[in-house]
């Protein structure tokens, strides 16, 4: 029996829209595809991966969904103008962009080199500017749509990796200004900041980073790690019409991470309050699998 998304959202919500996901090969991104295509939407996945972005392709065509895809390095001005061309000749519109791919590694400062940095820079802040920006001239502006960014938990800045951190805060800024400044073509534009995700984005940093991340769900008042499905709702209903009115905006999926504070005895919520309605996990991706990180020792991430 085929296995299907099981998303909060309303059957057919997105029905006749085309969605293109950056990053959507893996992770956070792979989920987000998963969940649109679910809700009707026809999924353009656009990542350098070909064989990432088959894969997922797949998946969601096995599950009964639509997705194509454009293979492209987001940082080359060139390629993305051509992608997201392509992409309107083949189904003439778009009206949801996810933007999600990104990346970044653990160093501190004094230790980034120019190239490194302006990897990151390029990947996380300009990458995303480039495919946002041909969207809106080869679609949006004339068809409207709605535009998601996807951030981090940058408030307090990110030490060991301030090149990351300083990509996102830009994408904020840019996402506000976005907002204004394509509001009256019919474009809105938000943002996503998720915290601690349970990802397999968790399995590209070092080995000896594994007690660290292990360790993380210690710091979150909500007492556990977040999972994709999660990020992927506060996604979705951003892209929705219940979010109609909401454009500039920034929505944390972070579970109070950056409310932590030095010298606040902070209680962790114990096994029968993580289990009520309020705070259950919402897990309905069905796809989803445990980092790395996680099942080498055998530790759950909530464990």
């Amino acid at each position: 029996m085929m296995q299907r998304y099981r998303s909060v959202f309303a059957p057919g919500l997105f029905a006749g829209q085309v969605a293109v996901v950056t990053g959507g090969g893996s992770g956070i991104g792979r989920c987000i595809a998963h969940e649109l295509a679910s809700l009707g939407a026809q999924v353009v996945l656009v990542g350098r991966n070909r064989e990432k972005l088959e894969r997922t392709a797949g998946e969601i065509r096995d599950d009964g969904g639509q997705a194509g895809f454009e293979v492209c390095d987001i940082r080359d001005e060139a390629a993305v103008r051509a992608a997201i061309a392509s992409v309107v000749e083949a189904h003439g519109r778009i009206d949801a962009l996810v933007n999600n791919a990104g990346g970044q590694y653990i160093t501190p400062l004094a230790a980034i080199s120019a190239k490194g940095w302006e990897a990151v820079i390029h990947t996380n802040l300009t990458g995303g500017f480039l495919v946002a920006r041909e969207c809106f001239v080869q679609a949006m502006q004339s068809g409207g749509g709605a535009i998601v960014n996807i951030v981090a938990d940058m408030w307090g800045s990110m030490p060991g990796m301030g090149h990351s951190g300083a990509a996102r805060a830009g994408m904020v800024s840019f996402t506000e200004t976005a907002a204004l400044e394509w509001a009256a073509s019919g474009v809105r534009v938000n943002a996503v900041a998720p915290g601690y995700i349970a990802s397999s984005g968790m399995d590209h940093y070092p080995p000896e980073a594994g007690d660290m991340l292990r360790a993380m769900r210690h710091t979150v008042p909500a007492g556990r790690f977040g999972n994709e499905a999660e990020t992927s709702a506060a996604v979705v209903f951003l892209l929705s019409p219940g979010a109609s009115f909401i454009s500039g905006s920034v929505l944390r999926v972070d579970g109070a991470r950056p409310q932590a504070r030095m010298g606040w005895p902070m209680a962790l919520p114990d096994a029968a309050a993580q289990q009520r309605a309020a705070v259950r996990p919402c897990d309905g991706f069905h796809r989803a699998a445990t980092p790395r990180v996680f099942a080498e020792r055998e530790d759950e991430p909530n464990d």
